[in-house]
Order: C-alpha cells, then structure tokens, then sequence
C-alpha cells in the first residue's frame, strides 16, 4: 500500500510540476526557488488530500446521527455475533457482508431499520443496521456484526442479553420472531396495472415497495408461518398458469 501511495504521488506531483513549470519562466534563481517551494508546498498538500480520500474510504459508517434518538423498546433476548465464516458472502439483503461495519441480521425487521443494541451485562451499546436475515439458533433475537460485537464487549461470550431499541421509522412486522412466506406473482410500477392482475387472481393483495427510490407495486397470494406451504400454493397457482416464487413475506 504504501509503494502504491508512493507512486501516485510521484505521479501527481510530476503532472503538477509539468504544468507549473509551462507557466512558470526560469528567468532567475529566485524565480526557481519560488517555484521549488510552490512545487513542495504541492506535493504535502497532494500528500494530504490523497491520506484523507484513503481514510474516508475505508472508515466505518456508525450512524451518530441517531445518537441523540430515544427510539423504542421492541424487543429482549439473546444476541450473538457471526464474523470470518460469513465475511465476504451475500446477505439477504443482497449486501456483501463486511464484519468491520456495524451491521446485524435479524429474522424479520425490514432491511435497514436502525437500532441501539444494548449489551444488559454491561450497559455497553451499539446502533446497528439490519441487513440479513437470522439467527437461526433457538432463543437468539439478532445476530450482530464482528464490529459491533467487539463495541459492547461481547466476542468473548459470544451470547450476551440485550435490549433492542428501534431508532428510525421503519414498519414492524407482524411477528418479530416468526418469519412469514408468501407468493409473490407480480410486480409493477403501475398500481393500475398491479391491480388488473390482481384482479383475476383469488385471494390476491397488492403490497406497495420502494426499492432504492423506486416505488413498485407488488402482488402477493398467500400468507404462511410454514414454508411448506408456500410452496405448495406456487405449485397450485403454477397448475392454473400463474408464475410466481416463494419469498420471506418481510423482505
């Protein structure tokens, strides 16, 4: 990396001084040592510019914003953290996970609501952002980042009682501890649209989504705690020509 840094500056400064040097006539050894000290003022400025660019870069979002937010009470129970295994990989949300950002999994609150994790063994607290689905071990309510475990003391332990305080206006869901299935046969920008299939669709429902900024108009069939069952449905509604893929109702 630092070879790297090295080379664009090295870079950075030649452009700059062949453009300085064209404006910049050699007529005496004053005017040269003026021009070599704009030329080093150049380059710890470029130095500077490019050191913060970097460091922008790779910092991690910690949403302080919400630091002066009371928020609400949602839910108690145990946390867990999920780290090296997963780094890398997709989350439910399509993210790439990255366990050096203060991110957390939960079964079913809306991809990126924001929360303040709060660690009862310490009073220790983190604000995360839902990005994925789980965990999948019985009696855990939320599964945080490497990141975000690390802020409330909890890699040691690995489980650890918290508090969840929900910090922005994101909708809960039905259950937030039982995840739901449905059939998706549609999606539309067109509410008009949406609602002439819907139409000739039994039992149908049209949900409206935004997707980053975009507003679609979603038609579902179904509402199941058993996957099994979704799936039975899409197969029903297959044999009577409809497509349709079974989804986690709350993604």
């Amino acid at each position: 990396m630092t070879r790297t840094i090295n080379q664009i500056i090295c870079h950075l400064e030649h452009a700059f001084c062949e453009r300085s040097l064209l404006r910049l006539p050699h007529s005496n050894n004053g005017d040269i040592r003026n021009n070599n000290m704009i030329l080093n003022y150049s380059k710890y400025l470029l130095l500077f510019l490019l050191l913060g660019f970097l460091s922008s870069c790779s910092s991690t979002r910690d949403y302080s914003e919400y630091d002066n937010t009371s928020g609400t009470l949602i839910e108690t129970g145990i946390a867990s953290w999920y780290g090296p295994n997963f780094n890398g990989k997709l989350t439910a949300s399509g993210e790439t996970y990255d366990m050096d950002e203060l991110t957390a999994a939960h079964r079913t609150l809306p991809f990126n609501s924001i929360l303040r994790v709060i660690n009862r063994s310490n009073n220790k607290s983190v604000i995360v952002r839902i990005n994925d689905r789980g965990p999948y071990a019985k009696n855990r309510i939320i599964d945080l980042s490497k990141k975000a475990a690390q802020n409330i003391n909890m890699i040691d332990p690995g489980s650890v009682p918290v508090d969840l305080i929900l910090l922005n206006n994101s909708k809960l869901p039905i259950d937030l501890k039982s995840p739901h299935y449905s059939v998706q046969v549609g999606s539309f920008r067109s509410k008009l649209d949406a609602k002439k299939v819907a139409d000739k669709i039994d039992d149908s429902r049209i949900v409206e989504s935004i997707v980053d900024g975009e507003t679609y108009y979603r038609i579902y069939v179904g509402l199941f705690r058993d996957k099994t069952n979704a799936e039975a449905l899409k197969e029903a509604l297959q044999d009577e020509g409809i497509d349709g893929f079974v989804k986690q109702f709350e993604n």
